[in-house]
């Protein structure tokens, strides 16, 4: 397992080695179905409880968890459910992950908006009535620098009330350099915690140093971001090993930084230009159910974001019983908010719910939900 290049800052390796510790361990079929309806009658769940909400024996009891869940969701976040939207300013990558569109070596339009091309995406999303943005890139620094995305952080809070990045894992120093140029949330997805099949999957480039990216998460809050955002892609590994890890990693960030944020994804593998066979293959819906109430009853605090990877029809459910946080108005491409044809560069994934902000919120408000978007002001 490849850790850390030459270049990368190193933190120590407590919650790391804590976290594939506990993953290597597991035995989910350990786990009974009173195991698992005892902890659907505790307020708070310890790990122990987490995994028999993973097991096999949880399968059957799926509606007494998206009962829990539901209560759960409720009693911390009421009816809200929080939007936002993507905004992808580039899809250069020097990375080669097997399963991604914008691949070093998949065949796609590349393409990187300037200052105009942003404030063109920007002011179109804004018009859209959405006041929180999440702002991507490929993972190129050769394409888009640090000094370039924390320009566009700049343009785009002067815009809208929050900023989350999902981009290239940065340093301490680099992540503060986006803190104060107005984003204050960090996203990254470390695919799957399995290390042997991370490096079977991420080829070249600096994701292929797992170490580092596991990191990220504790660099971000370390530079005074208020929040953090976790994930695996499920379907590149076992489901439930992942979902385990994902769980134990941030409620140990949460231990560890108890004023963050936390936020935890949901996604599935999606088809990709080039590859329409990717698949979840056994992640399927009732299996990605069990996952969100799991991770609902195990971190009741954090927020539960839903893509539009995932069908209407899930989504207009998965609201009503766990998932806290969803985007709308999706765009994947390059330039594809401001353009009414087919943008500038191609995107990473096919999305499956391509429903717009109104559309959304009056699907929230016929559902008795309150589409809120945005309780943050970034003061700097």
């Amino acid at each position: 397992m490849l850790m850390y290049l030459p270049h990368q800052e190193r933190l120590d390796n407590e919650i790391l080695n804590a976290v594939l510790d506990e993953r290597e361990k597991a035995d989910f079929e350990h786990y009974s179905a009173n195991d698992v309806k005892t902890a659907l009658k505790k307020s708070f769940l310890d790990l122990e409880d987490f995994k028999a909400l993973l097991s096999p024996a949880a399968a059957p009891l799926l509606e007494d968890m998206m009962w829990a869940a539901k209560a759960a969701k409720e009693r911390y976040f009421g009816k809200n459910i929080y939007l936002f939207t993507p905004l992808y300013i580039s899809n250069h990558c020097e990375n080669l992950c097997v399963y991604c569109g914008f691949n070093s070596r998949n065949n796609i339009r590349r393409a990187q908006l300037d200052d105009d091309g942003i404030i063109k995406e920007l002011e179109s999303i804004a018009s859209a009535g959405f006041e929180e943005l999440l702002m991507l890139t490929g993972e190129a620094p050769a394409f888009s620098s640090v000094d370039y995305i924390a320009n566009a952080c700049r343009l785009a809070s002067e815009r809208f009330a929050t900023l989350g990045i999902e981009v290239y894992p940065l340093s301490v120093e680099n992540y503060a350099k986006m803190h104060e140029n107005g984003s204050d949330y960090v996203t990254v997805f470390q695919e799957t915690y399995n290390p042997r099949r991370y490096a079977q999957l991420h080829l070249e480039g600096d994701k292929t140093a797992f170490g580092y990216r596991f990191e990220a998460q504790e660099r971000a809050l370390k530079a005074g971001m208020r929040g953090v955002a976790f994930g695996a892609l499920f379907g590149l590994d076992m489901w439930r090993q992942d979902a385990l890890s994902v769980g134990l990693h941030a409620s140990l960030i949460q231990k560890r930084y108890q004023d963050a944020e936390i936020s935890i994804s949901v996604p599935r593998l999606r088809p990709i230009i080039n590859n329409s066979k990717i698949s979840p293959k056994d992640v399927r819906e009732r299996e990605l159910a069990q996952i969100i109430c799991a991770y609902r009853l195990f971190l009741p605090f954090a927020n539960i974001t839903l893509s539009t990877r995932e069908s209407v029809k899930f989504r207009d459910n998965a609201v009503k019983f766990g998932v806290s946080k969803v985007s709308a108005g999706v765009k994947v491409g390059i330039g594809e908010h401001g353009d009414d044809k087919a943008g500038q560069g191609d995107g990473q994934f096919e999305i499956s719910d391509s429903r717009d902000g109104e559309q959304m919120r009056a699907m929230l408000r016929l559902n008795g939900l309150v589409p809120v978007e945005s309780e943050h002001v970034f003061l700097g």
